[in-house]
């Protein structure tokens, strides 16, 4: 925590100018004001938020202020309401508004006149304007539904309306004589999403149009809502199969709507995520970051939507768009160099361009934020033995050339290095279907490069504890700095396999979907391949081998034991997936498409239909206050175990949710697992 409060006091002095580096210029300084989306920051006015309360995973609650740097002055905003805490303050480009949302409405406060109105006067609960329900927040990593026009004349909004969404609630056991109980709107695999519109308020009229994107009432998502510089309002349209994305441009005063760009696949998942990596440049073109022909590369299409050509080659994934520099036609990206690495690339779009550039060095993960003039760069780079480094360089001709040092950690890593902590090895494995899997291993006694034991200290083979996630675009093997549980497990003196089987993201989208329509059976074979593969040399005790895993990683964890060939003596399941029809739509689909069209992958796909072939010592751990995998999911597993007679270990952690922080129950879960471990490796 330390370090990142390090860097982000420097970034947000940075940000806001009151940082003072001894050697830019006026200039200079003014060229990193505008890195990222901090505009708010760097005028006169900035925006403060405290005593935050969360609501889920992404939302918050809060004490919002807005902060007059001329006058200093500090005003509370929703305070003109009546509210107290309010959640998503935004700020417009121009400065004199902030849009914010209490309960269900979104709400505007003028800076000018210190004065608040309301945009929304929902008094239906079900009718929510302008902020994520549960579902957008929880697959669409969002809070904020709502976007200012560039002129801030006018604040698009989605609305959602959740009356036809079935509700799902849970017992509250708290500190009362009698328990209570709390619901949401929880729409699961097959059943009624919310419906939803897009609008446009106009600041001047006050009157709320909606937009035509949407003529038939399908069952869509809208996700995303983005204005050009130009003032075009961008919405961005997804299928609830989510094989089909359309980028739609609309005019906010006709309401008419043109379609600008489509992917659709019959085979794959389209990523909606992608989106937010485009780039737009001045005169209306765009670069798009697709994975249409195999791999994420970046295209550039004109005003209209036609594609001109592509940018960057094939056989490499792209992870993020971060800036254009339209005066010498150059793309800043940064892309998986190897799927457990990351570097930051520069390419020149111009006719006849030359290939890509990498302007960074060193095995890790580096990424970037840029000046809106391209002139300045702030570079992060870490790696399993490098904690997090914060440079800022000068970008000329595709070239950077360093201007300070930000932040080294240079103290920590010593301190680090100090304790001989093990590194892990990357290394590659045979699956048994003829390809390899990425993955990365951690042995208490030291390793050479190759990743060859050079001494037991132990004196005999260690117990190995396989850990893992394997949902489908995920990735766990990578070169990054990640201090967590598994160095716990080494310094107990378990050998440690993380594997990232089939399914998994940064080698192409094939790979990405090898598991689409089809989950658990290919990922628990990659699993048990991995592991009898380590189990077979020498400084590993192959009888003594545990898998874990949370959440998609707690289902794979039970859908591996339930395989005949695991090699696993223990297995820990944490807030698992037990049958996905009980999971939530736009996840589930995404993957799966709905129960509907797709039952026998559903029926093979579920745990309940597996518990009588269950094999080995298995510890399930849940949180009953889970609104993300609810407790439902094991307490019907329990039953097809009861049913199936197989015993098994249980944890329960009153009303704690699905990351199982409240109080001390995280300390007390890595104990019983350890616990758990230690009595059966």
């Amino acid at each position: 925590m330390k370090i990142l409060l390090i860097f982000l006091t420097v970034l947000q002095g940075i940000l806001a100018g009151d940082y003072n580096p001894k050697t830019l210029s006026a200039a200079e300084q003014d060229s990193i004001l505008s890195i990222g989306d901090q505009t708010a920051s760097a005028g006169r006015y900035r925006l403060e938020c405290e005593n935050e309360e969360r609501i889920f995973r992404h939302s918050r609650l809060a004490e919002w202020y807005v902060v007059d740097t001329m006058r200093h002055t500090r005003k509370k905003v929703g305070a003109g309401m009546g509210f107290d805490r309010v959640r998503d303050a935004v700020m417009s480009p121009n400065g004199r508004y902030v849009a914010f949302a209490k309960d269900n409405n979104l709400y505007i406060h003028k800076l000018d006149f210190g004065t608040e109105v309301a945009v929304t006067k929902n008094e239906d609960t079900d009718i929510i304007s302008g902020i994520a329900d549960w579902l957008y927040e929880e697959e669409f990593g969002t809070t904020a539904l709502f976007a200012w026009s560039p002129d801030s004349k006018m604040l698009a909004f989605v609305r959602l309306d959740e009356h036809e969404v079935p509700s799902f609630s849970w017992e509250v056991y708290s500190d009362t004589q009698y328990p209570t109980q709390e619901s949401l709107r929880y729409p699961k695999a097959g059943c009624p999403n919310a419906k939803a519109s897009v609008c446009v308020y106009d600041i001047a009229t006050k009157g709320i149009q909606t937009m035509q994107v949407n003529p038939n009432s399908e069952d869509l998502y809208f996700p995303r809502l983005r204005w050009t510089p130009a003032g075009e309002l961008l919405v961005l349209r997804v299928n609830r199969d989510q094989t089909k994305m359309e980028i739609l441009s609309c005019n906010a005063k006709s309401t008419v709507s043109h379609l600008l760009y489509k992917e659709e696949s019959d085979r794959y998942f389209v990523d909606y995520s992608l989106f937010d990596e485009y780039q737009w440049l001045s005169d209306g073109s765009f670069v798009a970051l697709s994975e249409k022909d195999g791999w994420r590369r970046a295209y550039l299409h004109n005003a209209q939507g036609m594609e001109q050509r592509v940018l960057t080659p094939e056989g490499i994934d792209l992870t993020a768009l971060y800036a254009v520099d339209e005066k010498v036609r150059t793309l800043y990206y940064q892309a998986a160099t190897t799927p457990a690495t990351r570097d930051i690339y520069a390419v020149s779009f111009k006719s006849g361009s030359p290939a890509p550039v990498k302007l960074t060095d060193g095995e890790g993960t580096h990424s970037a934020r840029f000046s809106k003039d391209c002139k300045r760069m702030i570079e992060c780079f870490h790696s399993f033995v490098t904690p997090n480094k914060y440079t800022l360089y000068k970008v000329e001709n595709q070239k950077i050339k360093i201007e300070r040092a930000l932040e080294d950690n240079a103290e920590l890593r010593e301190n680090w290095a100090a304790n001989e902590v093990p590194e892990p090895q990357l290394i590659k494995l045979p699956n048994g279907n003829g390809q390899e899997l990425e993955a990365m291993l951690m042995l208490p006694s030291a390793m050479d490069k190759e990743g060859n034991l050079i001494a037991n200290e132990a004196g005999g083979p260690y117990p190995l504890v396989v850990m893992h996630y394997s949902g489908p675009a995920s990735q766990r093997v990578l070169n990054r700095w990640r201090k967590k549980f598994e160095y716990d497990l080494v310094a107990e003196g378990y050998a440690v396999l993380i594997v990232d089987s089939r399914g998994s993201d940064c080698r192409g989208r094939a790979w990405r979907n090898e598991t689409y329509m089809s989950l658990g059976q290919k990922e628990a074979e990659d699993l048990i391949a991995a592991a009898n593969y380590i189990g077979a040399r020498e400084e590993i005790d192959s009888s003594r081998m545990a898998i874990i895993g949370w959440s998609y990683g707690g289902y794979e964890t039970l859908y591996t034991m339930s395989q005949k060939n695991h090699p696993f003596k223990a297995g820990i399941a944490i807030a698992p997936v037990t049958d996905w029809k009980l999971y939530d739509s736009a996840y589930t689909e995404r993957y799966m498409r709905r129960p509907q069209v797709n039952p026998r992958g559903y029926e093979e796909a579920s745990l309940l239909n597996k518990a009588a072939d269950l094999s080995g010592s298995v510890l399930i751990i849940h949180g009953t206050g889970d609104d993300n995998v609810h407790v439902q999911h094991t307490m019907q597993y329990i039953n097809a175990l009861v049913e199936a007679d197989k015993q098994f270990e249980m944890q329960l952690y009153p009303d704690d949710n699905h990351h199982l922080r409240q109080g001390n129950n995280a300390k007390h879960m890595h104990e019983r697992i350890l616990r758990f471990l230690n009595t059966n490796l």
